[in-house]
């Protein structure tokens, strides 16, 4: 195991800037998500880092060395893919010692480890069989066995599980970090889902246009996003965003472009009159209050119900644990918890509280 320091780390194709100077600090035995809209630069940061594409800036480090210029073999670390990338007319066995046999290891060795990395995963039944007569959980666990065997210092996983259905997705999700506590190895997981980012990583890395927005556990992302791409992308749903103005009284409120109030707990020293967007998570409003949007789609979903309704010409969504007993058109009293408002600065984007 090692840590992993991505130092002012640069990517061009030509002309095109595509990774512009990012840093992350990656602790021994982290794992730390990579997320973040198609296009942003993580598959492409995940690839610097395995050797299989050229730094054009920064530095790259892998426990004490520098890897710079190092070819992927000889940086110790071992990748899982997307797609799986299994031999079709190799067992799973020899799949997964595959890499073992390249660099002339004992038969005997291949085997202990083959044995061991099936018993982690599950796949003692299967070590006979063709990557044709499993399932896609099962090759997927067959690729992560690969990766096992070769006891690397680092595990790099690029959006593996966004070819599996929901149901496996989830199970998936448990199990790659349940090997992680297991093996304690230093992982990079790279995702545009995050939901997955937020259930499985110590450390989450929010990439927008090849810069980092923020860093953090996923909690410090959830509760107090830097500032609006952030609050839009870590939570499901989205958070609630309206444009207006902060407004100082006794109570204080947020006055939209409309001129409809929302309530405040407390005005931000110097930011009385100032144009900012107010925030609130689907799941901080509560039923009752002095807000009375028009629903339009009710979504039950069994544990919570998701409401979807018109609000001063805006779109707002609540996700309520309790029973709801509107229809579509009819009005809805909620009201935000004004502990759990977030505000940003209109201009800049920013966090203001």
């Amino acid at each position: 195991m090692a840590s992993v320091e991505i130092v002012d780390v640069r990517k061009s194709y030509g002309d095109q800037k595509v990774i512009h100077g990012v840093s992350i600090p990656i602790s021994d035995g982290e794992f730390v998500a990579l997320v973040g809209p198609s296009g942003c630069g993580k598959s492409t940061l995940l690839r610097m880092i395995a050797g299989l594409e050229e730094i054009s800036g920064g530095d790259i480090r892998i426990g004490d060395k520098v890897v710079n210029g190092l070819p992927p073999k000889d940086r110790d670390i071992a990748m899982v893919f997307q797609n799986y990338a299994l031999y079709p007319h190799k067992t799973v066995a020899e799949n997964m010692g595959f890499a073992l046999k390249l660099r002339k290891t004992p038969k005997a060795e291949i085997d202990a480890r083959v044995k061991r990395a099936a018993e982690i995963l599950d796949l003692l039944p299967y070590l006979k069989r063709y990557p044709r007569q499993l399932s896609g959980g099962q090759r997927q666990r067959v690729a992560m066995g690969r990766a096992i065997v070769r006891a690397p210092q680092v595990f790099l996983f690029d959006e593996p599980l966004s070819n599996l259905d929901a149901k496996l997705r989830v199970q998936m999700r448990a199990e790659i970090k349940e090997l992680h506590q297991r093996l304690k190895t230093t992982t990079i997981y790279v995702t545009h889902d995050q939901v997955e980012a937020m259930t499985m990583a110590d450390k989450i890395v929010v990439l927008h246009d090849g810069i980092v927005e923020q860093m953090g556990s996923p909690l410090e992302l959830y509760d107090r996003p830097a500032n609006l791409f952030v609050a839009g992308f870590i939570g499901s749903p989205a958070m609630n965003m309206f444009k207006g103005t902060i407004r100082a009284g006794d109570p204080p409120w947020f006055e939209m472009t409309d001129g409809t109030r929302l309530p405040l707990a407390r005005v931000p020293a110097g930011y009385d009159g100032r144009e900012a967007v107010y925030g609130i998570r689907p799941e901080h409003l509560t039923l009752g209050g002095a807000l009375a949007p028009l629903v339009t789609v009710i979504e039950p979903t069994g544990a919570e119900t998701q409401v979807i309704a018109r609000f001063a010409g805006e779109k707002i969504t609540g996700v309520f644990r309790e029973r709801v007993a509107v229809k579509p058109g009819e009005p809805i009293a909620m009201s935000p918890e004004l502990s759990l408002v977030h505000l940003f600065d209109a201009k800049t984007g920013s966090r203001i509280v």
